[in-house]
């Protein structure tokens, strides 16, 4: 049975068609089977999941297992094939450059693992090390992933998948670079570090190379943790930084760590401290989207429909050909998004249903959009929806359209405004 699935899988990426080889694909029989395959391709199939849905609810049930398994996958490298990789990256002497290291990983994740040990002075550290080939296997997986969630109808076409796929690639190829996260640790640390209760740790860098990242290791409670034993306005102080956080990335610096997995915080309960790791999914926004975009979220939170409408044809989201039934639902989409930002006082995230109104509206949009979302709006839009997750779980209460208001008053556009009214 396995061979007739891999024969099958195969003949779908070359587009080849029987007449029944989909049902067979999707036969109960085989829907396990296509799920472990997919989970093999743990980083292509983990970033398929993380760029269509925060909610694993709303993925296709074998998309979502397989994401899960991913996820949940801990294979770790062999104690030879570590060593290999280390003195590959670090020269054959690489176990002099620490007191101690421990070669059991205290993490794995999609194209790497974690290790702790300890540089000669005492510092802990943190060694981020990636499984070898990692790099070179993103287009053949990706090539397999997007073939067989196309043709099994696991993904309808209103998802631009090749748009998609170009972005995934892009952001795959660029966390599998780690001497661009260390670039964004370094620019993350100097902007925000030692500010407003943030800290990023510092790399290591003269121990860090394309496929190993040395860090200052950090500790503290986890946000899962700090959900359960923190009172309110401990709950409510992380929250505000998170919001801080997200609002300058953006429309300050115009640079962002596009991933808002809650692993990729902790919170320092000693000295109130929220610490940042994690910078593999880091990029840059061009001053003209940024602007674009602040417009259209400052039009949102005014629940102003030509605005919004206007900007999101510059941003690229709407094309001037869309129904009535389009343009009302994707309004009412960004409306809902600038929702904490319309709000006087503090916005309640503990009481706020944003996330169910958008998904609500998704397949209207689906259905009728006339042209693929802007690629910068993949990242963007995960970070955002990960923020405003990341509130509602802490059950959070933030000055949200203060914090707004502040950022735009600060703005500095890099041209002028084009809308001309209606």
């Amino acid at each position: 049975a396995a061979g007739t699935l891999a024969e099958s899988v195969r003949r779908v990426s070359r587009g080849e068609d029987t007449g029944d080889l989909r049902s067979r694909v999707l036969s109960p029989q085989n829907a396990e089977r296509i799920s472990l395959t997919l989970a093999k391709m743990r980083g292509a199939a983990l970033k398929l999941g993380q760029m269509l849905s925060l909610q694993e609810e709303y993925l296709p049930p074998i998309l979502r297992d397989a994401v899960q398994r991913a996820r949940n996958s801990a294979d770790i490298m062999p104690k030879k094939q570590l060593h290999g990789v280390m003195e590959k990256e670090l020269g054959r002497h690489w176990r002099s450059k620490f007191a101690r290291f421990n070669e059991i990983p205290i993490a794995a994740a999609s194209i790497g693992q974690v290790h702790e040990a300890w540089l000669h002075d005492g510092t802990r550290v943190a060694v981020k090390v990636q499984y070898p080939g990692v790099d070179r296997s993103i287009e053949s997986d990706l090539k397999n992933l997007l073939s067989l969630v196309t043709y099994t109808n696991l993904v309808p076409k209103s998802m631009y998948l090749d748009v998609l796929a170009r972005e995934m690639k892009t952001e795959l190829l660029a966390e599998c670079n780690y001497e661009n996260e260390a670039g964004f640790y370094s620019i993350f640390r100097k902007l925000f570090s030692g500010r407003g209760g943030l800290y990023v740790p510092e790399v290591i860098h003269e121990l860090s190379t394309r496929h190993v990242l040395t860090t200052e290791f950090v500790t503290g409670i986890s946000l899962d943790e700090v959900v359960t034993t923190m009172d309110q306005a401990t709950r409510d102080s992380i929250a505000k930084r998170l919001l801080h956080l997200c609002l300058h990335e953006l429309f300050i610096y115009k640079i962002m760590q596009t991933d808002p997995n809650p692993a990729n915080f902790f919170y320092r309960v000693e000295d109130d401290t929220l610490c940042l790791i994690d910078f593999g999914a880091g990029r840059a926004y061009h001053p003209k989207f940024v602007d674009d975009y602040i417009h259209v979220v400052h039009a949102a939170a005014r629940n102003d429909y030509n605005r919004v409408v206007h900007y999101s044809k510059e941003l690229g989201f709407l094309n001037g050909s869309e129904s009535r039934i389009m343009l009302d639902a994707h309004v009412r989409s960004v409306v809902a998004v600038g929702e904490p930002f319309s709000a006087e006082g503090m916005f309640d995230f503990a009481s706020t249903n944003i996330v169910n109104k958008v998904y609500e509206l998704s397949p209207v949009m689906l259905e009728h959009r006339q042209k693929p979302p802007p690629p910068e709006v993949y990242s963007l839009h995960r970070k955002l929806a990960g923020c405003y997750l990341l509130c509602i779980k802490l059950k959070a209460h933030v000055p949200a359209k203060e914090m707004f208001d502040d950022v735009y008053a600060r703005y500095e556009f890099s041209g002028p405004d084009t809308y001309q009214g209606v």
